[in-house]
């Protein structure tokens, strides 16, 4: 575990700012322009992921690298950041990953709660789940208190794959959120919230590792290509049925310190997390903590850099090569369509 150099935390600052000029220019004006309050809030069954029983080819442009891409100097996955003297900041973060065969689903609950306690907070989206949740996808672009990371297309395991493969992989999320983010331009409601619409980011600066897990060949794609690897120090267990919401927000309130990145699940696979948070967000607050976006906590101290990705401890994500081992190489993307890979190729 290593600090960022100097030279590496001026490169995580250029990177970071459009995330932190969109929310100082109010970006939430395009939001209750284009979204009625009743169509934020959770819905019934929305968070229940649902099994196709087949795999889904989902249509996606492709990636166009935007004037903010630049080639990333730091190497490796930022596991947390250390913090001035005194400063309490800590991020949440919630994964929303879909694989080739199901609709993944949205915990409004989650994000509602988020809203009402103005609680910032950085959603990781897979590519599949933006293409397939797009109203979703805009009302968390659009929202002053959140940010989009990327989470991979189909939660692969991206330690068995290379080249055109993995560069795939990687970006074919951001093209997804360019997607999203140029349908919800292309609205009537948006067209006279010009400054706030620019201050969306056009591309997503922050990437997380499906199953937190990657190789030396990864971690230089996701740098070479303009991406941050972010990952987390304090992991709550949500995707266990059985962790329940009491041991969810235990293991909040007992691990988090100053700089924490804290790993939960919005797509209907943190089982219980919509009940943990008024247990756990409460008492963090009482502790001193203050929310922030990944960007923000990057931006005001100095990311501690792992060469390596795991989850807990060094080496126990290395299960999932055995597990979610991909046997064959995504088609290609023709024509703006990504046909899913070969039956056990990655996905749970």
């Amino acid at each position: 575990m290593k600090h960022c150099s100097r030279k590496y935390l001026a490169a995580l600052l250029v990177i970071a700012t459009p995330y932190s000029v969109a929310a100082a220019d109010g970006r939430g004006s395009v939001q209750a322009a284009c979204f009625a309050p009743q169509s934020l809030a959770a819905r019934l069954g929305e968070s229940v992921p649902v099994k196709l029983g087949h795999a889904q080819p989902i249509k996606v442009p492709r990636w166009q690298p935007g004037s903010e891409q630049a080639l990333n100097t730091l190497r490796g996955s930022i596991r947390r950041v250390e913090l001035p003297k005194g400063q309490k900041l800590i991020a949440l973060t919630f994964d929303l990953c879909e694989q080739w065969s199901e609709i993944a689903g949205y915990d409004g609950a989650i994000v509602d709660y988020l809203r009402s306690n103005k609680i910032k907070a950085t959603f990781f989206g897979g590519g599949k789940w933006m293409a397939t949740h797009g109203e979703r996808t805009q009302q968390i672009m659009s929202d002053d208190l959140f940010e989009i990371g990327t989470h991979g297309w189909a939660h692969r395991n991206v330690r068995g794959i290379s080249g055109a493969d993995l560069q795939r992989e990687l970006m074919t999320p951001s093209a997804a959120y360019q997607q999203q983010r140029q349908a919800l331009a292309d609205t009537q409601c948006a067209a006279g919230h010009v400054a706030a619409m620019q201050s969306i980011a056009r591309q997503p600066s922050l990437y997380r590792f499906p199953f937190g897990a990657c190789n030396p060949t990864a971690l230089d794609a996701v740098a070479s290509n303009g991406l941050l690897a972010i990952q987390w120090d304090v992991s709550t267990g949500d995707p266990a049925p059985n962790q329940s919401a009491k041991a969810i927000a235990e293991v909040m309130i007992k691990h988090t310190r100053p700089g924490s990145i804290i790993l939960a699940h919005a797509n209907g696979r943190g089982f219980h997390t919509a009940d943990a948070l008024p247990l756990a967000i409460p008492v963090l607050r009482q502790k001193g903590y203050q929310f922030v976006t990944v960007s923000e906590l990057l931006a005001a101290g100095q990311p501690v850099v792992s060469e390596t990705c795991y989850d807990e401890k060094p080496g126990d994500s290395d299960k999932y090569d055995a597990l979610f081992a991909p046997r064959a190489r995504m088609n290609s993307v023709v024509g703006g369509t990504i046909e899913p890979p070969p039956r056990g190729s990655g996905s749970k």
